[in-house]
């Protein structure tokens, strides 16, 4: 729907494969293998998840097998000593496990992904039950979308609400998903505001917005600036 952000439910994976906090190191390692994938949730009664075992926690046994470090280095290092031991999901496990609503929004969903620095999400419940997994290609689907797609939103939702008396038609035009828009409009000061407005919606890549300000007329307000283009690509509110 026009001007509804997709949320985290709308490009999951649903069909996932999960952990208990009994299963062996070999087994972890083999569900992997078998799934293609560098991580498993780790899940309890009702399927609620608790944890993530990665690829990173099952290395740290190689890691430490021939370790030669001095006593104090480990003891520095004592949860990854610990880890190294571990032969259980359970044990091995990074908890608690960051994860994210399935009513979530894509753009909340990347920045859980980019503070945590992790690949892929958990997707859970209310009651914190797993629902699904979702990843970084998952969240780029959104720019899969086609650009008159991303065009008749732009109109229908921001543009004719913003300039419903615009002294010409503001054209707009996209283009791999970067937005231009074009045309003369009532108030410059909205300039930044439909920059803003554009660069949110799902799939736009860039906004680049070339709009102007009525025509000037020398004979009635031969005081006014000439009848200069506000170009501008805003992200912070800049002008070019």
């Amino acid at each position: 729907m026009h001007g509804t952000p997709r949320l985290v439910s709308d490009v999951m994976t649903s069909r996932v494969v999960a952990l208990g906090r009994a299963a062996t190191f070999k087994d972890i390692v083999k569900t992997m293998r078998e799934w293609n994938v560098s991580a498993l949730p780790v899940v309890e009664e009702e399927y609620r998840v608790v944890g993530v075992v990665s690829e990173a926690d099952l290395l740290r046994k190689e890691e430490y097998r021939d370790s030669d470090q001095d006593r104090h280095a480990r003891l520095e290092r004592l949860s990854d000593l610990v880890k190294a031991g571990a032969v259980t999901a359970g044990e091995l496990m990074t908890a608690p496990a960051v994860t994210v609503a399935a009513n979530a929004t894509l753009g909340q969903a990347a920045r859980t992904m980019a503070r945590s620095g992790v690949k892929r999400l958990p997707v859970v419940s209310d009651e914190g039950a797993l629902l699904g997994i979702v990843s970084r290609s998952d969240l780029l689907k959104v720019f899969l979308r086609e650009d008159e797609d991303i065009a008749e939103e732009v109109r229908d939702e921001i543009v004719a609400h913003l300039f419903p008396a615009s002294p010409e038609p503001v054209r707009v035009a996209v283009h791999d998903g970067v937005v231009r828009l074009t045309g003369r409009i009532p108030d410059t000061s909205l300039v930044p505001v439909v920059t803003r407005l554009v660069r949110g919606v799902e799939g736009v890549v860039d906004v680049d917005c070339a709009l102007a300000g009525p025509p000037r007329r020398p004979d009635l307000d031969p005081d006014l600036p000439g009848d200069d283009v506000l170009h501008g690509t805003w992200g912070a509110g800049s002008i070019r």
